[in-house]
């Protein structure tokens, strides 16, 4: 498993914010803050801290950490992010080299015969619902944004299939954009032993984060936790002895 560089406007992944405009900046952060601070002033400082040392850590360690979902352009990474649910990305990264031989843009997967569409992406499970939403979304695009993916996380959340993780993925890792942080089974399950939060829900996840993380960290943040997640925070059998946050974790000694 490698990491993974990446470029603007068709890169394979993204580490850090890009410098294109970002709409209502402000009041998303200071909105996210709030949410997010609905725990005692103390620990959310405490949490502020640990996170801090974590981003710096993390940082050293998988200083080119991105998406691993190899993609070339917004709609390449739009349709591996939707087939990734439940799904291992190096089985959608095989499955989206024949799609995409057959369907590399919205008009061609708009077109697109369901039941081939269907068969192309069989292994990645639940096919039959993503076949469904990819069809939507590619008709979308077309009527709606002359085929290309747009850059608004309220556009793109608009779409069939694609809720705000999807929309923070192509957000963070294509546009450079920081209008969240991507919470899967990996930043859930390491966010909460490192004590980040207390919550077992995605979109609560995500604001708890957002209050303690300064925005220019959203995107590499994510990143690097799926990452060590991966290689070392593992689900059933975490590395804690090999792992370089063990100084800062509070779950290494349960």
């Amino acid at each position: 498993m490698t990491e993974r560089s990446g470029r603007k406007n068709g890169g394979r992944s993204r580490e850090g914010p890009g410098k294109g405009g970002r709409r209502n900046s402000g009041a998303t952060v200071d909105r996210a803050r709030r949410r997010g601070s609905s725990v005692d002033d103390n620990l959310l400082e405490e949490r502020k801290q640990r996170a801090s040392k974590v981003v710096e850590l993390l940082a050293k360690q998988y200083p080119r950490a991105g998406t691993a979902l190899q993609h070339r352009n917004a709609f390449e990474l739009l349709v591996a992010t939707i087939l990734s649910a439940q799904c291992t990305d190096e089985r959608v990264n095989q499955v989206c080299k024949e799609l995409f031989a057959e369907a590399p843009d919205a008009q061609s997967l708009k077109a697109m015969d369901q039941a081939r569409l269907e068969e192309l992406i069989r292994s990645t499970g639940f096919f039959r619902n993503k076949a469904r939403h990819l069809k939507g979304t590619a008709e979308a695009l077309v009527a709606r944004f002359d085929g290309r993916v747009p850059d608004q996380m309220e556009d793109l959340t608009s779409l069939p299939g694609v809720a705000r993780k999807t929309a923070n993925v192509v957000l963070g890792s294509f546009f450079g954009r920081p209008e969240g942080v991507v919470v899967d089974t990996h930043v859930k399950r390491v966010a909460g032993r490192l004590g980040l939060t207390e919550s077992s829900d995605p979109v609560r996840i995500e604001r708890d984060l957002m209050a303690i993380l300064p925005r220019e960290e959203w995107i590499g943040f994510s990143h690097r936790l799926v990452w060590h997640g991966r290689l070392v925070c593992k689900a059933r059998k975490p590395r804690c002895a090999d792992c370089l946050l063990a100084s800062v974790c509070p779950s290494v000694s349960q």
